[in-house]
């Protein structure tokens, strides 16, 4: 991505062109270290049509506490800032792929 990177979580889920799917995860999370290689082959087929961030909920427990994040991996997919859908739980590409791509 050759944009300049918003200074903010909130700039960059209303400010972007694309819907923004958020993955809060943690390091020590078993499931969010398997969402993470199909998080990776997803972001590389719908390249052009969605951004995919992560959000380290160790880190930014702020943030994950506005979005009511009780349990990782949870997926959220913002359009226009505002949140469309939301998963929770590891899924396979297959099965992301039916949970999103009706909102891009």
């Amino acid at each position: 991505m050759n944009e300049t990177m918003p200074a903010s979580f909130d700039e960059l889920i209303q400010k972007h062109n694309l819907p923004v799917l958020v993955d809060f995860w943690a390091p020590w999370c078993g499931p969010c270290k398997m969402v993470a290689p199909v998080l990776q082959e997803l972001a590389g087929q719908w390249k052009g049509r969605i951004t995919i961030i992560k959000i380290n909920t160790d880190e930014k427990p702020d943030i994950a506490a506005r979005f009511h994040i009780t349990g990782i991996p949870t997926l959220i997919l913002f359009k226009n800032g505002q949140p469309v859908h939301r998963i929770s739980g590891a899924l396979s590409l297959e099965q992301m792929k039916q949970q999103f791509q009706t909102f891009l």
